[in-house]
């Protein structure tokens, strides 16, 4: 099998990795709204949406229009990365709970988690999310495709933490 064709399937793991974490999100949105949780940074999300499927279709299309090349040595360390991104991230998944989600949904009442990754970082899966998304593509040499995934993550990153800080702050202080 080619090197093409194992990135592809990488890249299609991660998709279905993200579809999982669609679900598990799904389920504790419905948890949190029961217990009257406030969705905050609507306007984002969506944008959020359409720029993750970006860098999977990205990833793809480029190496496969781009002829991008596997570089042994790159993309070996881009693939312990992206592998060491899921567990982190699940990691996070798991410290937070119930109180996981893709959308900033606060339940007000409920106490900061300050376990798990929480305990070194305020924003541990956003960390996981700008280092898979600048090493997945690489795993495969698709540079702009991290490139333009990076700059616009940052972008975005800076409107969500600033949402969920808001919403995170007038819960605590509720």
């Amino acid at each position: 099998m080619s090197s093409e064709a194992l990135y592809v399937v990488l890249v299609v793991l991660v998709g279905l990795e993200r579809l999982a974490e669609v679900a598990v999100s799904r389920r504790n949105a419905a948890w949190a709204f029961e217990r009257g949780g406030v969705e905050s940074g609507r306007g984002h999300f969506p944008v959020m949406v359409v720029l993750h499927v970006g860098l999977l279709v990205g990833c793809v299309v480029e190496v496969l229009v781009a002829d991008r090349p596997f570089v042994p040595a790159l993309g070996w360390t881009m693939l312990a990365l992206v592998l060491a991104s899921q567990v982190v991230r699940w990691w996070c998944i798991a410290s937070l709970g119930r109180q996981w989600n893709t959308r900033v949904i606060v339940v007000p009442g409920l106490p900061l988690v300050r376990s798990g990754p929480y305990r070194f970082l305020p924003h541990p899966n956003y960390l996981v999310v700008v280092i898979e998304g600048a090493a997945l593509p690489l795993v495969h040499g698709a540079w702009v495709t991290a490139v333009v995934f990076s700059v616009a993550n940052a972008a975005l990153l800076t409107v969500r933490i600033r949402a969920e800080e808001r919403a995170l702050t007038a819960a605590v202080a509720a």
